[in-house]
């Protein structure tokens, strides 16, 4: 992360580096990233944003003279790449696994204040004052990921790492590494070559979901008191209703289906060859 952007509109922007090297918070990677990756990401992000799906966007792409060594197929075929470095935009790179981190280690200031930081920074509808904001957050973020699945899925895209740290806070698309579009509908379908056990499967998404936002409310059930933490185990319990209605909303309407019919979700069942409960 090497700053904000405020652009001419008001609009605060956070420009990111993927591929400039280690950082202080590298594993146990080399931080580099290949041309074909970033070439990748540049196109899809950019594609998605016009798809009218939230997403990070991409601003630039250098190619650099430094080589990288990569396993392309995970098959100890390793090779010699050219390297290259997308500097890409987001409202916000704090993702699930930013606050789970913290919760995991038990530092709950630390926790604390990056939380009232992302309100107040990004949920502008939640009142500063309001003694329920951490459950009302809890609230949209559900609401808002159940939505972002479902877009996936009426384009049939399939992001291949579906963890908490590649799930955003404010529910927006990020970090393109071995995604896939389908080309016919398979709910098996896995673009990520390395995904044995086909766990994030294009029909496994909404489900992982679940599981990402679990752990969401795991992290926030330090700061949360018992009222507020049954509550909001009430609105997790809600999201697979939301899914199922957001899903069904977008594939009704580019099946050009109008008003309410009880064989509305069958139709759309046979014809994906899919079920909709998560």
């Amino acid at each position: 992360l090497i700053g904000v952007y405020t652009n001419r509109h008001g609009e605060k922007w956070e420009l990111q580096l993927k591929g400039s090297g280690k950082t202080p918070y590298s594993r146990n990677g080399d931080g580099r990233a290949v041309l074909r990756s970033s070439v990748r990401e540049f196109l899809c992000s950019e594609a998605m944003h016009h798809l009218g799906i939230p997403t990070s966007r991409a601003a630039s792409l250098v190619v650099s003279d430094d080589d990288v060594w990569r396993d392309q197929f995970y098959n100890g075929n390793i090779k010699k790449e050219r390297g290259a470095i997308v500097l890409r935009l987001a409202k916000s790179w704090f993702r699930i696994g930013s606050l789970e981190i913290l919760a995991h280690s038990g530092e709950l200031d630390l926790l604390r204040r990056l939380l009232e930081f992302i309100i107040q920074e990004h949920f502008p509808s939640i009142a500063m004052n309001d003694s329920n904001r951490y459950l009302e957050f809890f609230s949209m973020v559900v609401s808002e990921t159940a939505n972002l699945i479902s877009l996936w899925m009426s384009v049939g895209f399939a992001h291949g790492v579906c963890n908490t740290d590649n799930f955003s806070l404010l529910s927006i698309t990020i970090d393109y590494g071995p995604f896939g579009f389908m080309d016919s509908y398979d709910p098996n379908f896995v673009p990520n070559t390395s995904d044995d056990e086909r766990r994030y499967k294009i029909g496994n998404q909404a489900s992982v979901g679940l599981f990402n936002l679990s752990k969401l409310l795991q992290a926030l059930k330090p700061l949360l008191d018992p009222r507020q933490k049954q509550l909001a185990s009430q609105i997790l319990e809600g999201y697979g209703e939301q899914y199922h209605s957001r899903f069904t909303e977008l594939f009704k309407t580019k099946l050009g289906l109008l008003g309410e019919d009880e064989n509305d979700n069958y139709l759309i069942a046979f014809l994906l060859k899919v079920s909709l409960h998560c």
